[in-house]
């Protein structure tokens, strides 16, 4: 993962701390730098991570930060930071804050950034192994994950896509919107990637031309990325996406089988049929599973018993 852009003064103090436990670094022009760190907000100091401000490192002016992370190539980003951010190559993704131009009613780009939310990508290669083995139990692999941004469902569904890949007789075609999903990582040997792209023209493009059996991609949002999910359902394709909607009812509207509740990093999950009834709930687990999973197995959209997934 390259954080060569930050600061030196700030690169340092991050250098001190476990990336592994590191999910966001928070610059604010002029203010104390705030690491998210092993899911808490911190402040960041020279020699690792603290409760109180005194003494923290502090950040100076943002826009040679983000200049850097672009590596001076504003135009190679425009169409990303239209919409406030920026992925670098890594899945680094940085949310931008300032004044936003905008033209047309639309924004153009985003001037003079006074701060900047720098995301860490996470690979946790097996964590959607019991969420996968669910899946495969009932027949479909239709599922949109939910939760509120930094519930880990872009590295959950990651790992789904490398269980699937598993399989031979599947192709698996991933739409990356936002070059998060796919960044860096090697997913398999069945697996197509479409990055930079609205989800509509993508798909209908891709179902064409690569004629996929599973179709993943993220944060679907909007009257066009539902046309885009219904459009591949219509076509026999299984659709696999997340989304920070939390309304059930909005998302009971979505063409998805099963819906699942990330409650929490590290967590199980939560799962739901399409009528949103409770059919299956590992959310007091890890995603280990080092304990016994007390979960509901559906029958005629109800619950009964207790089933290990």
């Amino acid at each position: 993962m390259k954080l060569s852009f930050l600061p030196p003064h700030v690169l340092s103090a991050v250098n001190n701390l476990n990336l592994g436990l590191l999910s966001e670094i928070r610059l604010r022009a002029g203010g104390p730098v705030k690491v998210c760190y092993c899911g808490e907000y911190r402040y960041l100091h020279p020699c690792g991570a603290g409760a109180g401000a005194e003494g923290a490192v502090i950040c100076g002016e943002v826009a040679s930060v983000l200049n850097a992370a672009m590596c001076g190539c504003v135009y190679g980003y425009s169409e990303q930071l239209k919409y406030g951010f920026v992925t670098l190559e890594d899945g680094v993704r940085i949310g931008i804050a300032g004044e936003y131009v905008s033209e047309g009613g639309r924004i153009k780009t985003v001037a003079r950034p006074t701060s900047l939310n720098v995301r860490i990508p996470h690979d946790v290669k097996g964590c959607a192994a019991q969420l996968y083995s669910y899946m495969i139990s009932r027949g479909s692999l239709s599922m949109l994950l939910f939760s509120r941004p930094g519930g880990g469902k872009t590295t959950m569904l990651r790992d789904l896509v490398r269980q699937i890949a598993r399989v031979p007789a599947l192709n698996v075609l991933v739409l990356d919107a936002r070059n998060e999903i796919a960044a860096g990582y090697r997913l398999g040997d069945g697996v197509d990637v479409v990055r930079s792209c609205d989800k509509l023209s993508a798909m209908e493009n891709a179902v064409r031309a690569m004629k996929p059996d599973v179709l993943v991609t993220d944060e679907l949002y909007g009257r066009d990325d539902e046309e885009a999910v219904r459009f591949a359902r219509d076509c026999g394709i299984d659709v696999i996406a997340s989304s920070h909607l939390c309304d059930t009812k909005r998302l009971a509207a979505l063409p998805f089988d099963r819906f699942a509740l990330l409650p929490g990093v590290g967590l199980g999950t939560v799962i739901y049929d399409k009528d949103f009834n409770i059919v299956c709930d590992n959310s007091a687990y890890d995603v280990a599973g080092r304990d016994a999973l007390c979960g509901k197995e559906e029958e005629g959209g109800g619950v009964r018993g207790a089933v290990r997934v």
